[in-house]
């Protein structure tokens, strides 16, 4: 029996320090475990954290704003039944003959679809209506405004063959001067390429300005946390170890503010709603926003989440870099 109890292998004593169990699980539990620590800490700090995601947000709502715009000025040029036309201004001594084969001319063209003669008396009496110069014009003994022939185009016409036909009517007999008249639509396609342009410089610039104030916000977050870190190193931390709650850090920052962005815009598309759908109803159409849907917002959470976990990147490795242990 004493023999037996000699080679019983000895108890181990308790170890103080639990095992660490590797794998998804404890990988899953260390990332909840910092997301948990973060927002009680942001929590903390609610005022500090409210600026900025102001700042973010305010920095991610142009951008985005000039985006919605651009799709909406888009859908608006693809809706609209608006032609390119051309107006004819004849001689002052031409004759109704001259008239009247320029009209039959362009009425015989397939790329026209309407034409409107405006006389020199219709002329004088829609300039009277128009302008101020009503008591000058009596002065004169003759009318000294031209016949004008008004040409609509069909909507597949493109700029090639308006202008072949302008030159094609600059030609004719009677005919003193040719004036290309480029529809609301073609300015609105303009300002489309202008916005669209200027949506993409802004978002770059605002970009980055979002990078930077969140990295000063998680650069300000690292100092809070410093001695802390001092210790993780000490034990052994590596410093990806001490960078992951930075990096949740500047994705609550970035998340928050792609929530007010889109709260902002809202807010402007409430506030423009009424005025806009009076503007739309003087031409006969109704107010149908595009753009501002799930996808939007998902997409404004996405890119906000991903500018702030580029600014806590770009703060947390300068500045644990350099980071001593004294």
């Amino acid at each position: 029996m004493a023999e037996a109890e000699a080679h019983k292998p000895a108890r181990r004593a308790s170890d103080p320090w639990p095992p660490v169990r590797p794998g998804v699980g404890a990988w899953w539990r260390d990332h909840v475990r910092i997301a948990r620590e973060t927002a009680h800490f942001i929590s903390a700090r609610l005022g500090t954290s409210l600026l900025v995601w102001l700042l973010v947000g305010i920095a991610l709502a142009l951008p985005a704003g000039l985006y919605l715009i651009q799709q909406n000025l888009a859908a608006m040029t693809a809706a609209w039944d608006g032609r390119p036309g051309l107006t004819a201004y004849f001689d002052l001594d031409a004759s109704q003959p001259a008239i009247d084969a320029v009209r039959s001319h362009l009425e015989a063209d397939e790329r026209v679809v309407a034409v409107s003669v405006t006389d020199p008396e219709s002329a004088l009496d829609e300039f009277r209506r128009f302008a101020d110069l009503a008591d000058a014009l009596d002065l004169l003994d003759t009318n000294p405004l031209p016949a004008s022939l008004r040409a609509t185009l069909a909507t597949e016409v493109d700029l090639g063959a308006l202008t072949a036909l302008t030159s094609e009517v600059s030609r004719l007999e009677g005919v003193s001067e040719v004036v290309v008249e480029k529809t609301w639509l073609e300015r609105v396609s303009d300002i489309t390429a202008v916005v669209s342009r200027l949506g993409v410089i802004l978002g770059v610039l605002f970009g980055v300005g979002a990078v930077l104030v969140t990295s000063t916000s998680v650069r300000l977050a690292i100092e809070a946390r410093l001695e802390e870190l001092k210790v993780l190193k000490l034990i052994g931390a590596t410093e990806r170890q001490m960078r992951r709650p930075f990096l949740y850090f500047g994705a609550f920052y970035g998340l928050g503010g792609g929530l007010i962005a889109a709260m902002l815009i809202s807010l402007c598309l409430v506030i423009v709603e009424a005025p806009l759908s009076s503007l739309l109803g003087s031409y006969s159409q109704e107010l149908d926003l595009v753009g501002f849907d799930p996808l939007f917002l998902g997409s404004l959470l996405l890119v906000g989440g991903v500018l702030g976990v580029l600014g806590a990147l770009l703060a947390a490795t300068s500045r644990l870099k350099d980071l001593e242990i004294l």
